[in-house]
């Protein structure tokens, strides 16, 4: 298949699992994850329209760049290290890792607003990166008031192993953690294994690298 066959294919799936959850396709910002994946791909997306794209290496990320279109909307899906998140918050329109105070104090030190989504670790799992449930609401707090950033919702990653049905738990948490804060409106769930199950439980945000650009090297 070839990339606009992929494209095509996903963009139907998503539209499909939309339809499932009362949505339409205009609902879900399909978020191509390009890392390792070289410029010319990116290029090719972009021009069949797309306009989202997701990377998690900055160094990788700042030698694409410079040799892309301007109005790409750039999300940081990696982990976000302190030290890395004044530059990133500068660089990237939305951030899907926010864990810790620290990110934060970093963000505020540039001019730059980004979008941003707490990752929670609902599962608990200790492979897992983020906020646990538990400590929710006091950080919740501490994002809304920070003044650099804009909140938007929550983000998690499903089950390491298993199929896609078995992610289906794990999102459903999400979805209904996110009901008890009404000021956020964003799930930032799901990737190239399971992005259908996440957005039939709520998903507003998908990360799919694999399923659209192929294997990666």
């Amino acid at each position: 298949m070839t990339l606009s066959d992929r494209y095509d294919e996903i963009k139907a799936r998503v539209a499909r699992s939309a339809l499932i959850s009362g949505r339409s396709q205009q609902d879900i910002t399909l978020i191509a994850v390009s890392k390792t994946v070289g410029v010319e791909s990116i290029q090719g997306l972009y021009d069949l329209g797309h306009r989202h794209f997701g990377e998690s290496r900055y160094q990788e990320f700042v030698k694409k760049v410079v040799l892309l279109p301007k109005d790409i909307h750039w999300h940081y899906i990696g982990a976000l290290q302190s030290n890395k998140a004044k530059r990133i918050a500068q660089d990237f329109g939305t951030i899907h890792t926010i864990t810790s105070l620290n990110q934060l104090v970093e963000i505020s030190k540039q001019t730059a607003h980004p979008d941003v989504f707490i990752e929670v670790n609902v599962d608990k799992d200790p492979q897992k990166a983020g906020i646990l449930p538990e400590a929710l609401d006091n950080f919740i707090t501490t994002v809304l008031n920070c003044n650099h950033v804009r909140l938007r919702g929550l983000m998690t990653i499903g089950q390491l192993v298993g199929s896609a049905e078995e992610a289906r738990a794990t999102f459903r948490k999400l979805a209904e953690l996110r009901k008890s804060y009404p000021q956020l409106d964003s799930l930032s769930m799901g990737m190239s294994s399971d992005y259908e199950v996440a957005i039939q439980e709520g998903a507003t945000h998908v990360r799919v690298g694999t399923a659209l650009f192929g294997e990666r090297n």
